[in-house]
């Protein structure tokens, strides 16, 4: 305790001597410099501070390097001066105190900086002096010290103050050193993290050259995975420097190596950076290779890891857009604008033929791959085949055609037989439970009521005489049998710790049921079909039995109630035929909406399965097993996954976009709100008439935190309607004066700014008729900065109806304002009115002499009002703006006269302001005043 007694009263006395006696956190005004005063020891500057830099007392040594740019200023006239002071900073960077090293690093950027504005030889003295020490404390043994060093190094970039000499000679030299295998593990981290961020910062050629290759290597670095996972995280930032060549070539394969890392964390931060990685590659690469890893990766056993996939899988499809697909680009000020039709024209024909052969590659089905197929895809072939049977699927021959096409006009009852066998198959339409698709059997019913008993055993034997020929192309190109369907099930075993390979195999192991059952039911049929061959013919009792037997099975696999009996006309009523054919005229309706509705969310311009499974975002299943806020991330990509698909898909979109609309969080309705007239932009004027308009006016209705994100873009959104449909909103203007907390002024705020823009949209008429009392109320505001933009509204407004001729209007409306504002018996009232004079001279809203006729003298008369403010915005308005125009700064002018007598008694006024105001020459710096308003 005496050392430490010793301690301070040295400290103490090196304190009252050097002149720090008075420092302490509670005096904030110290000059740290003070110890560069003269004192009792007779040396110079430079001596005290060489004494206090290298002071046996660690306090001393602190306050030194904490002052050490006040010290330059100090020094920096002379120039031999100059470099003793540098050189003691040199020195001073090798103390062993850790603190003192940290505050000298603390200063270096601050002393660079200074050093770029006020020495010419800045280039020299920062690359001598003070570059050493921020790359010697990278491998400071002390980690505030590296810390420290490390953030003053980012701050250096950033600005732009250290040359690519030095950081391509000094600075990644040591991270190259500090990253190899041998170093340090701490060590070696922050050097990776350092690496990562400075990449940004450096041009193509520095990190090509020196830092890739360290990369990949550390991408593979199965130590530490610490050191992948920083990979991971700033792997987009190496591919945006690099370009689509180094990526592809180099990064890809250890891209794909960190998505399938053992730990979720990697594969997490692979999935947040996969948009950026897409983007530096081509179109080939990222549908043929990207796309199948993120399917992997938005299916990961993880939540985490498929929670950030799902957050990124917008951003990755809004990778795939072409503007020759879209017809729409990005300006550079960042708005979305049309393609002209002369550009999108000359690519219409590469988009025409590339569209027809993904269209042909979708509808190629009939070997194993079907497993993997999406619905949408097996829909859209059982929807050609099934309506369209004269069109076969490409693939077949031409002698399949002719044969299928001769049995169709032959056996239609065979055809049915075989359609049947498909439709009903449970394996190609595992995913969404299919209606009752019957239609066809029914239809068929309906055609042979009227055929005799003989046509139908004559059907019956051509049938039987063509199976032979049909049966071999149905194998082909059939359903999967249940040997693929156990395999798939095999596969399928070492996943079943994640709940969706469960509900797959759950539905799988019922499609190799139907599979087993199925293939009995073909051996039964054809061990009959060898028996009726060995007996001959059957006779019509048999075919009736047999009849009825087909009927029964229907009833078994289909609802009883929607099963028609299949009998002779004769036991029938007329009432019950009508009957049965309402019913099946009701089910072929359903079954070929929903074909069409599945068909209609097919499209070719990205994976199907990614689409897919950004459809199923908005599925409650999703916020339960991924993420509760997964229809919100879902709402904010939808207009980059709109602008991707294009308008001509918008028909894949449509029903999300409905859902989300609807969605109970409010937080998902904002976020479409936000958005929708960029998505109005995309789509075009006719489908936002008739898909956008309905949920534009369910956004009018909802919340005041849904309401907002209409409003900030009400005039984008306006301006893309037609007229007509465009004036239906001027009766709905009025309700946004309504809000849920009245306390809400920011609302009314972006009103008045919105109609400002709106102004422009509508007719004089319209405006003066609608627009006119919005404007009115929001001026009497009780919040200042809503009446100021308010007042900004009404000089619009008067400048529409004189700009259109309309003087009467005009006139109506400004005698409006002199009884509500000139007259008002509130100051706040007649202030605005000057203030809206001036305005409106200084925009030229109207002719000077109907200014100088019906505004002037009502201007005039508040220059006696009572209340200094409003005189003060009036002496304002007539020196700066009036007397500034020629029409009255015309000696021959009739109000000249009047003008001038009214500013010598304003500049004679009692109020100070108001006598500065009428004398301010107006071609100096005007004060603002819209604070007093």
């Amino acid at each position: 305790m005496a050392g430490l007694s010793l301690y301070f009263e040295d400290g103490h006395d090196d304190l009252d001597d050097f002149g720090f006696d008075d420092y302490g956190s509670e005096c904030e005004g110290i000059r740290i410099t003070a110890f560069l005063d003269a004192g009792q020891d007779n040396l110079t500057p430079l001596g005290r501070l060489e004494k206090y830099a290298f002071s046996e007392n660690v306090f001393n040594r602190q306050i030194v390097a904490r002052g050490l740019l006040d010290v330059l200023r100090e020094f920096s006239a002379n120039e031999n001066d100059f470099i003793s002071v540098m050189e003691t900073v040199a020195r001073m960077s090798e103390d062993g105190e850790p603190t003192v090293r940290a505050e000298l690093m603390e200063q270096v950027p601050n002393i660079a900086m200074f050093l770029h504005e006020n020495r010419p030889n800045f280039p020299e003295a920062f690359s001598r002096y003070l570059v050493p020490i921020v790359v010697r404390y990278l491998t400071d043994p002390n980690n505030q010290v590296r810390k420290t060093s490390q953030a003053a190094l980012l701050i250096l970039l950033e600005q732009g103050l250290m040359s690519k000499p030095d950081m391509e000679g000094k600075v990644c030299p040591v991270l190259l050193e500090l990253t190899e295998p041998s170093s340090e593990d701490d060590l070696k981290i922050e050097a990776v993290a350092i690496m990562c961020k400075l990449v940004t910062m450096l041009t193509k050629d520095t990190v090509e050259h020196l830092l890739l290759l360290r990369f990949c290597d550390l991408c593979s670095d199965t130590r530490l995975f610490q050191i992948r996972k920083v990979c991971a995280a700033n792997f987009g930032e190496f591919c945006s420097i690099v370009g689509q060549e180094a990526t592809e070539k180099l990064l890809m394969p250890k891209f794909f190596d960190l998505c399938s890392d053992s730990l979720w964390g990697i594969r997490k931060a692979c999935a947040d950076c996969f948009m950026v990685v897409s983007n530096c590659t081509s179109a080939e690469v990222r549908r043929t290779k990207l796309s199948p890893l993120f399917i992997n990766l938005i299916s990961d056993q993880s939540r985490w890891v498929r929670q950030a996939a799902f957050h990124s899988l917008g951003r990755f499809i809004s990778t795939f857009a072409n503007p020759s697909i879209t017809g729409l680009h990005f300006c550079e000020d960042g708005t979305l604008r049309e393609i002209p039709k002369t550009f999108s024209e000359s690519h219409g024909m590469e988009v025409t033929n590339s569209n027809s052969s993904n269209s042909r590659n979708a509808s190629i089905i009939g070997s194993p791959n079907t497993l993997i197929q999406p619905r949408s895809e097996s829909l859209e072939f059982i929807s050609d085949t099934h309506i369209s049977p004269s069109h076969p699927p490409e693939g077949h021959s031409q002698e399949n055609s002719t044969s299928r096409s001769q049995y169709e006009r032959s056996a239609p009852l065979s055809h049915q037989q075989l359609d049947d066998n498909m439709m009903f198959n449970s394996f190609n339409f595992w995913r969404p439970p299919l209606p009752d698709i019957t239609q066809d059997l029914q239809l068929l019913q309906g055609q042979e009521r009227d055929v005799t008993l003989e046509e139908k055993e004559q059907i019956t034997r051509e049938t039987e005489a063509d199976r032979k020929d049909i049966v071999p192309s149905l194998d082909a190109q059939g359903p999967a049998t249940s040997s693929q369907i156990q395999k798939v099930l095999d596969c399928l075993q070492p996943h079943l710790d994640d709940p969706d390979v469960q509900a797959q195999v759950k539905v799988l192991s019922a499609a190799l049921k139907a599979a087993q059952l199925e293939s009995q039911t073909e051996d039964a049929d054809d061990s009959m079909s060898e028996s009726n061959g060995s007996t001959g013919s059957p006779t019509s009792e048999e075919l009736s039995a047999m009849s009825e037997l087909s009927l029964t099975d229907a009833q078994i696999s289909d609802s009883p109630s929607t099963s028609p009996v299949l009998v002779d006309d004769s036991e029938h009523s007329s009432e019950e035929s009508d009957l049965i054919e309402h019913v099946e005229e009701d089910k072929d309706s359903d079954a070929v909406k929903a074909c069409e509705e599945e068909k209609s969310k097919v499209q070719n311009v990205i994976p199907q399965q990614l689409l897919d499974q950004y459809l199923s975002m908005t599925d409650p299943a999703r916020a339960q097993t991924v993420d509760t806020e997964i229809a919100k991330h879902c709402a904010f990509s939808l207009p980059g996954v709109a602008l991707t698909l294009g308008r001509q898909n918008w028909h894949c979109l449509k029903d999300t976009y409905e859902t989300l609309a609807s969605d109970v969080q409010w937080k998902v309705r904002r976020t479409l709100a936000f958005s929708i007239h960029e998505l109005a932009v995309i789509l075009g004027d006719q489908l936002t008439a008739a898909d956008l308009v309905p949920i534009f006016n369910g956004f009018l209705k909802d919340l005041d935190e849904v309401r907002i994100g209409v409003l900030k873009h009400l005039y984008d959104f306006l301006k893309l309607l037609h007229a007509e449909k465009r004036r239906e909103y001027l009766y709905q203007l009025q309700e946004f004066m309504v809000t849920d907390n009245s306390r809400n002024w920011r609302f009314r705020y972006e009103l008045a700014e919105q109609l400002i823009l709106i102004i422009e949209l509508y007719s004089h008429n319209d405006v003066y008729d609608y627009l006119r009392q919005i404007a009115l109320n929001l001026c009497s505001d009780k919040v200042s900065e809503v009446r100021w933009i308010s007042y900004k509204l009404v000089v619009e407004i008067l400048q529409k109806l004189y700009s259109c001729e309309a003087h009467d209007l005009g006139l109506n409306f400004i005698n409006e304002l002199i009884m509500r504002f000139c007259h008002s018996p509130k100051w706040v009232g007649r202030q605005a009115f000057a203030f809206i004079c001036q305005a409106v001279v200084e925009e030229d809203c109207m002719p000077m002499d109907q200014f100088a006729q019906h505004l002037l003298p009502s201007l005039l008369s508040l220059s006696s009002d009572p209340v200094p403010n409003v005189r003060v915005l009036v002496a304002k308005a007539l020196r700066q703006s009036v007397l500034e125009k020629p029409y009255f700064k015309d000696p021959d002018s009739a109000y000249s006269d009047e003008l001038e007598k009214t500013l010598s008694v304003l500049r004679n006024d009692e109020d100070r302001d108001v006598r500065f105001f009428a004398t301010l020459d107006p071609n100096r710096n005007i004060m603002d005043t819209t604070a007093l308003i």
